[in-house]
């Protein structure tokens, strides 16, 4: 049968006992040797979608796992045909996941998104600072028509954007040097920022008063929104498929 890989652990990491996986399935540990990294794994169910129970379990195992010393994890839906093929992945790249392994170990992710702010405050703030819009405003009430308002909805879209990305990097300067490493994320529809950032345990609660922070100078040119702790997802070694690059934090 198939296996379900869900990450890779140090030498000696427990499971939590008696937590299932995808599936429902009980999940065990793969490894080449004692003292070497192990990986979390179970059967493959039959007929695998990325269903929310199934999303739900793999994570928790995951943030579970985490809770008693680093892991790599894997994201949704990694699966190989068998362990021979898994073991021989162990042998090859056991020196990238025994650095990442250390990398990670005492540390979170965090993710931070930025998106521009919805809503009439949002509006009436940047009306009131931008007098070219307002001239614009001003000429489509006096000459209202439909042209004249897909020109100001436009506009207006354009410098709501324009003012959340000024923000996000003002967010991305005051937060990376927080952190010990921090990636950019994939795109997301709507955001102007996803950043994930690598940072250790006991910096977590320094690191939300600033993202408390920024969120509350930065109201109505951008909205924040902060995730984590997470497992590592996005500083897992280089060699595991779709690992974005890590950069080291600014100084």
């Amino acid at each position: 049968m198939s296996l379900y890989v869900y990450g890779v652990v140090a030498p000696g990491h427990p499971v939590p006992a008696g937590r299932t996986g995808v599936g429902a399935g009980p999940v065990r540990l793969l490894t080449t040797g004692p003292d070497a990294p192990a990986a979390v794994v179970g059967d493959a169910p039959a007929g695998l979608r990325a269903r929310r129970r199934d999303l739900t379990a793999h994570q928790e195992l995951l943030v579970a796992l985490a809770a008693d010393g680093p892991v790599l994890p894997m994201r949704f839906g990694v699966v190989l045909p068998d362990e021979a093929v898994l073991l021989d992945q162990l042998a090859t790249r056991r020196a990238a996941y025994e650095q990442a392994l250390e990398r990670v170990a005492g540390r979170v992710e965090m993710n931070v998104k930025a998106l521009p702010p919805q809503g009439e405050a949002a509006l009436t703030q940047l009306l009131a600072e931008d007098s070219g819009l307002r001239a614009l405003r001003d000429r489509g009430l006096r000459r209202p028509g439909y042209e004249a308002s897909v020109r100001l909805g436009q506009a207006v879209s354009d410098a709501l954007e324009r003012r959340a990305r000024l923000a996000a990097e003002r967010v991305r300067r005051s937060l990376a040097p927080l952190a010990d490493r921090w990636c950019d994320g994939p795109q997301v529809e709507g955001c102007v920022l996803n950043v994930s950032l690598l940072l250790d345990r006991e910096a977590e609660p320094a690191f939300r008063a600033e993202a408390d922070r920024l969120a509350a100078a930065l109201a109505g040119r951008a909205e924040l929104l902060l995730t984590g702790p997470l497992p590592c997802y996005s500083f897992v070694p280089a060699e595991a498929p779709s690992s974005p690059a890590p950069h080291r934090a600014a100084v």
